[in-house]
């Protein structure tokens, strides 16, 4: 099993909004960094857990856990003419972008800041707080997640 944290903004996509949702799951569509493609294609798999982080919002964090619940399979988003993630270069026979569903696992008693994450040596190692990471997906081994989980628990 692997670890993730997941960014996703919350006036677009919120962990509130992942529990709304039939069966509390959700594609994870839109991604367009090729790293962040290649750690859901080649990297994740069914029952991996995720932090679930709110980004580019007033207290960026961790908001509670979700887990990974597919198998990887194309991002249709990139098909779709009128989607804001329409890739032109990608077909259905030779797609680009892909995505796995995520499903929410468990709330937390309380939101981790970002703030809060980095008062810790132990989360110090974190690829979230390495300067100009940027990416939506990101690994955290099982001590980072472990701890973060503790921290909202």
């Amino acid at each position: 099993m692997k670890y993730w944290l997941m960014k996703s903004e919350p006036d677009v996509f919120s962990f509130n909004d992942l529990k709304k949702r039939p069966k509390k799951t959700e594609p994870w569509n839109g991604v367009r960094n090729y790293q962040a493609r290649n750690f859901m294609r080649d990297e994740m798999k069914i029952d991996d857990l995720v932090l679930f982080y709110h980004s580019s919002c007033e207290i960026p964090g961790v908001a509670g856990i979700a887990r990974v619940s597919s198998e990887t399979y194309p991002d249709s988003t990139q098909f779709d003419q009128k989607s804001e993630y329409f890739d032109p270069k990608a077909t259905v026979e030779n797609p680009r972008w892909f995505l796995i569903d995520v499903t929410f696992k468990a709330d937390m008693k309380s939101f981790v800041s970002l703030e809060e994450i980095k008062k810790h040596k132990i989360l110090s190692g974190m690829k979230l707080l390495q300067k100009g990471n940027r990416l939506s997906i990101l690994p955290v081994t099982r001590e980072e997640f472990e701890f973060i989980v503790q921290l909202g628990n």
